[in-house]
């Protein structure tokens, strides 16, 4: 049986305070840890299915004379302001011309651009609909609202496990007659909460939000955002939190909850340039070498335009040149062609969608992928023009003032779309699927 639970995802500042890998200028990168190149067994992989020719790349050569000549005057402006010419990069295109390519097959540090390389990669490996399960079971019986022994959670690598999430599975515990647990909270497998990475925490965020008595003003916030007649759960776990390798033997399955589809979480980390969505969905298709291969396969683009160390762009090591960048976009646009979705469907549209361009000045139904480090400025996606149709592009800018490089980016945005048109509608390449309407996770209730 199962229990549906839709809601608008919340995501609140307290909950993301630094979880934004590439959002502003000020970011902070602090010893950037690759990936598991691990690739764990309980990886659904359709490498198979997606192994197509990968789509053939545009020449470098002869952009067109006029764009190249307005992307030179842009980039000579920063130079007069004491931007280092060689550290920006610039590729524009439609689907089959090339209009600009200042060092555009050079790889530059990609900051949360490389999200796309995650989001490309994901939906290649898994497919849209694919929900990632969270098991809740249990070493002993029921009796008299008490579980006598422990209860076991396996993870499956779900990025975006939450205090609703916890609060839901509490109050259906209670509803299987469970009010207290005698033994212990084991934490197995790939178990992640509130956007931690750390296994063992994310237990005893678990234990807190199973039990109302213990729950925090951060907990209390996010359960005012469920309807108002959501019951406070009061599961008390006697025992301590305990990590394990491998879930005990002898088991039974009470719960399994089910995250939100790939394509919704897909979504939710581009549109708030979530990092440890990005770097779970890394860990769970195998690592970044994964993400690399994947990519290449889909792209074509020669392996020395793409260098990454994780899945969220957090460190200048993560590198991708400008064309690379384009290509991915194109390339996701073709994996989800058989599902009637687009690019649009997995990333933010400026203008629409909440997140982080909210605040910046782009044109309205581009969708992109912006990002920041410390020196460092990128943004990529497509633009829709009445003139030209969807013009794709990327720009990868390096330099101590990233507003300035920020506004730069923003201001040559607005003019090609001033001088090729804007649109009212988007394009068939950048509509989104309104019939996906999977915004909910679910519980299934195994156990009565």
């Amino acid at each position: 049986m199962y229990h549906f639970r839709y809601r608008i995802v919340v995501i609140t500042a307290v909950l993301l305070a630094g979880l934004f890998g590439c959002t502003t200028p000020s970011d902070t990168v602090a010893d950037p840890t690759p990936d598991s190149t691990e690739e764990p067994a309980v990886r659904h992989a359709t490498l198979s299915e997606a192994d197509a020719s990968p789509l053939p790349l545009l020449s470098s050569d002869n952009p067109d004379v006029e764009v190249q000549q307005q992307v030179l005057e842009v980039l000579d402006t920063l130079a007069a302001k004491g931007f280092d010419v060689t550290k920006q990069g610039v590729w524009i295109q439609t689907n089959e011309t090339l209009l600009a390519n200042v060092r555009g097959t050079q790889p530059f540090p990609a900051a949360s651009v490389t999200k796309i390389a995650t989001t490309l990669a994901a939906l290649r490996v898994f497919e849209v609909d694919r929900r990632f399960a969270t098991e809740f079971k249990t070493t002993g019986t029921v009796e008299n609202g008490v579980l006598e022994g422990d209860l076991v959670v396996v993870g499956d690598f779900d990025p975006m496990f939450v205090w609703e999430d916890a609060i839901e599975v509490g109050n259906v515990l209670h509803d299987l007659g469970i009010d207290r647990v005698s033994g212990d909270l084991i934490i197995a497998g790939n178990f992640y909460m509130n956007f931690e990475e750390d296994v063992a925490y994310s237990g005893e965020l678990l234990q807190q939000g199973l039990n109302a008595k213990l729950w925090t003003l951060e907990a209390e916030t996010q359960y005012r955002t469920l309807p108002s007649d959501t019951p406070r759960p009061q599961v008390e776990i006697a025992g301590t939190v305990r990590v394990v390798s491998e879930p005990p033997a002898e088991t039974t399955l009470l719960v399994r909850h089910e995250s939100v589809p790939v394509a919704e979480l897909l979504k939710l980390m581009n549109r708030y340039s979530n990092n440890a969505i990005a770097h779970t969905f890394a860990k769970a298709m195998g690592g970044s070498e994964v993400v690399v291969r994947e990519v290449l396969a889909a792209t074509g683009v020669p392996a020395d335009e793409l260098q990454l160390i994780n899945g969220s762009g957090l460190g200048e090591e993560n590198q991708i040149s400008p064309r690379t960048a384009v290509a991915m976009y194109l390339a996701i646009n073709r994996e989800l062609e058989s599902e009637e979705m687009t690019v649009s469907d997995v990333v933010a549209i400026a203008g629409l969608d909440n997140g982080i361009l909210l605040a910046r000045p782009l044109p309205r139904l581009a969708t992109i992928k912006s990002g920041s480090l410390n020196g460092v400025s990128t943004i990529s996606g497509g633009l829709p023009t009445r003139d030209r149709g969807v013009v794709w592009f990327a720009m990868m800018n390096g330099g101590t003032d990233t507003e300035t490089l920020r506004s730069t980016q923003e201001r040559l945005l607005q003019t090609l779309e001033s001088q090729w048109g804007a649109v009212e509608t988007p394009p068939k390449e950048l509509a989104t699927n309104d019939d996906r309407t999977e915004w909910q996770s679910r519980n299934e209730v195994v156990a009565r």
